[in-house]
C-alpha cells in the first residue's frame, strides 16, 4: 500500500513525498531530502516524535495523510585545506586548525553574532549574519578580506566559494563577488543579466576556478577561469529549464526539467558526457569526485562519466542505491552479498574527489573507484550494516550506523583508523571533515575528532560546547569535489 505524506522544512518549505508502507522510514526520510533540496536529518511526527528510520512506515505509525517536519542539522559543507569552524548555539563562531587557512577567526569575532550560514575557499571563511551583512576571515589571497565591497553585501541569503574567491546572493538576485579575478572573483560583466533572476536554493555552483549560475527563466550564466568550466558558450543554446547544477573540479554537469544532462568545462573532469549520453534520460540527482560525474536516474540506476579512477570508469548501471558519497581515493562496488555488479536500490549519491559511496536500501555501503584511499571497505564489510550517513576526506570514509557508534575505513593517518576515539564515537549525530580528518558532532553538543595531528591537536573541545552550548561543526574543507582539485 503506498501512501502521500506531506514533508516540511522549519523555514516553511514543504513536498509530497510518496513511500509504500513496508519501506524504511530512511527511505522515505531520503526522498524528502532529493525533494527539498537539503542534507541529512531527521524525520519527527507531529507529536515531535523522531521516527526511527530503521523502522518500517508502518512500525512508526505514519499514515497517509500525515504531516511531518524534516530537522536538519546546521552543517554546512565548505572547503578550507586545514581547519574547521562551528556555529555554537548563540550564533557565535568557533574556529580551530591551522589560523592562516581559516582556522583563527579572532579578527571578527567582535563582529560574528547570530552567524546563519557559513561558506569557505581554500584557506578563507565567510559568514551571513543574521542581519544579512558578511564578515569574513583567513588569508587575503584566498577571499578573506572583503573590504572593497563589503559597502554591498547587505541583504545576503547565500554564500558560494571557489578555491581562492566568493559570490553572496543578494535578496534582489545581484550577485557580489570578491578575492582572485581568476578564481571568478570578478563578476562586474555580469551584474546586469544576474540582478532580479536568480532562483531560489542551489542558486549558485563552483568549481575551482570558476562560478555558474541559474537564472529565474532556467537558463545559465557562467564566470571566472574559462578552462575550469567559466565558459559556457559551446552549449548555452542547451541550457534551457536547468534545475540542478553540479560541478566537479573543473567542469560542471547541469540537470534539465526533462531529465536531461548538459556538460561542458575540462573533459578530463567530465566535462564532456557524449559517451553516456544516451543513457542520461529522466535523471534525478547528480553528484561529482573531482574528475567524474555520477547521475541517479528515475528507476534508481546511477550512470558515472569522467575519468577512470575518480569512479567515472564505472559505465555499467548502480540499482537502487540509497546514498552515495565519495573520498579522494574510490574503490570497487560492494553488496551485502559480496557481487558488484548488481547494486539496488539507489537513492542519494554524495560525492568527494577521487570516488563515490552508496548507502543502499538495506543499509549496507557501496564504494567504487581507486581503492588506495577507501574504495576498498572489505575490512570493515561485516560492520557496515544499518547506515545512516556517511563522510569523506581526501583518503578516508566515516560512516554513521543506526545505533550512532561509527565504522571508519580508508588510509589510518586521514582518519581512517579511529580506534584510538572508538569509545568517545557514541550517539553520534553527524560528521564533517577537513582533508585529512573527521569531527563528529554527539548529540550532547560535543565534538571528537581523530586523523592528522597537526589539526587534531588544534582544538580545544571545551571551547566548542562549554555551557552546553549545541555546536554545528562544519566542514571548512570537504563536500564539493573543488576542494580536492589543485589546478595544473
Amino acid at each position: 500500500m503506498s501512501i502521500t505524506v506531506e514533508v516540511g522544512l522549519l523555514s516553511g518549505k514543504t513536498a509530497a513525498v510518496k513511500a509504500a508502507a513496508h519501506e524504511r522510514v530512511a527511505e522515505l526520510k531520503h526522498r524528502a531530502q532529493i525533494a527539498l533540496e537539503v542534507g541529512p536529518g531527521r524525520l519527527v511526527d507531529s507529536h515531535g516524535t523522531v521516527l526511527d528510520a530503521s523502522a518500517s512506515i508502518k512500525q512508526s505509525g505514519v499514515q497517509s495523510g500525515d504531516s511531518l517536519t524534516l530537522h536538519i542539522s546546521r552543517t554546512q559543507a565548505c572547503g578550507s585545506s586545514r581547519a574547521f569552524a562551528g556555529i555554537l548555539g548563540d550564533g557565535r563562531v568557533a574556529t580551530w586548525g591551522h589560523g592562516a587557512l581559516g582556522g583563527d577567526s579572532r579578527s571578527i569575532q567582535d563582529q560574528s553574532q547570530d552567524v546563519q550560514q557559513i561558506q569557505a575557499s581554500e584557506g578563507a571563511g565567510g559568514a551571513i549574519l543574521g542581519d544579512g551583512s558578511v564578515v569574513t576571515w583567513g588569508d587575503v589571497d584566498h577571499g578573506g578580506d572583503s573590504s572593497s565591497v563589503q559597502d554591498q553585501l547587505k541583504n545576503v541569503q547565500q554564500i558560494q566559494a571557489s578555491l581562492r574567491a566568493f559570490a553572496a546572493i543578494l535578496v534582489d538576485g545581484s550577485v557580489i563577488t570578491w578575492g582572485g579575478g581568476g578564481w571568478g572573483g570578478d563578476s562586474h560583466h555580469l551584474q546586469n543579466p544576474l540582478k532580479n533572476q536568480l532562483r531560489g536554493g542551489q542558486q549558485i555552483q563552483a568549481t575551482a576556478a570558476a562560478f555558474a549560475a541559474i537564472l529565474g527563466d532556467g537558463s545559465v550564466v557562467t564566470w571566472g577561469g574559462a578552462g575550469d568550466g567559466g565558459d559556457s558558450s559551446a552549449v548555452q543554446h542547451q541550457l534551457k529549464h536547468v534545475q540542478q547544477i553540479q560541478a566537479s573540479g573543473s567542469a560542471f554537469a547541469a540537470r534539465g526539467g526533462d531529465g536531461s544532462v548538459v556538460t561542458w568545462g575540462d573533459a578530463v573532469a567530465g566535462g564532456d558526457s557524449g559517451g553516456v549520453q544516451a543513457q542520461l534520460g529522466n535523471v534525478q540527482q547528480i553528484q561529482a569526485t573531482s574528475l567524474a560525474f555520477a547521475a541517479l536516474l528515475a528507476d534508481g540506476s546511477v550512470v558515472s562519466w569522467g575519468t577512470v579512477g575518480d569512479g567515472g570508469g564505472v559505465q555499467h548501471q548502480l540499482k537502487n542505491v540509497q546514498q552515495i558519497q565519495a573520498s579522494e581515493g574510490g574503490g570497487a562496488a560492494i553488496l551485502g552479498d559480496g557481487s558488484v555488479d548488481r547494486l539496488k536500490n539507489v537513492q542519494w549519491i554524495q560525492a568527494s574527489r577521487r570516488a563515490f559511496a552508496a548507502i543502499l536500501g538495506d543499509g549496507s555501503v557501496v564504494t567504487w573507484g581507486a581503492a588506495g584511499s577507501g574504495g576498498d571497505s572489505n575490512a570493515v564489510q561485516n560492520q557496515l550494516k544499518n547506515v545512516q550517513q556517511i563522510q569523506a576526506n581526501d583518503c578516508a570514509f566515516a560512516a554513521i550506523l543506526g545505533d550512532g557508534s561509527v565504522v571508519t575505513w580508508g588510509k589510518a593517518a586521514c582518519g581512517g583508523d579511529s580506534r584510538d576515539v572508538q569509545r568517545q564515537l557514541r550517539k553520534v549525530q553527524s560528521i564533517q571533515a577537513s582533508d585529512q580528518a573527521f569531527a563528529a558532532i554527539l548529540d550532547d553538543g560535543s565534538v571528537v575528532t581523530w586523523g592528522d595531528n597537526d589539526l587534531v591537536r588544534h582544538v580545544s573541545l571545551p571551547s566548542l560546547h562549554s555551557g552546553g552550548q549545541n555546536v554545528a561543526v562544519l566542514n571548512l574543507n570537504l563536500g564539493s569535489a573543488r576542494r580536492r582539485y589543485s589546478k595544473g
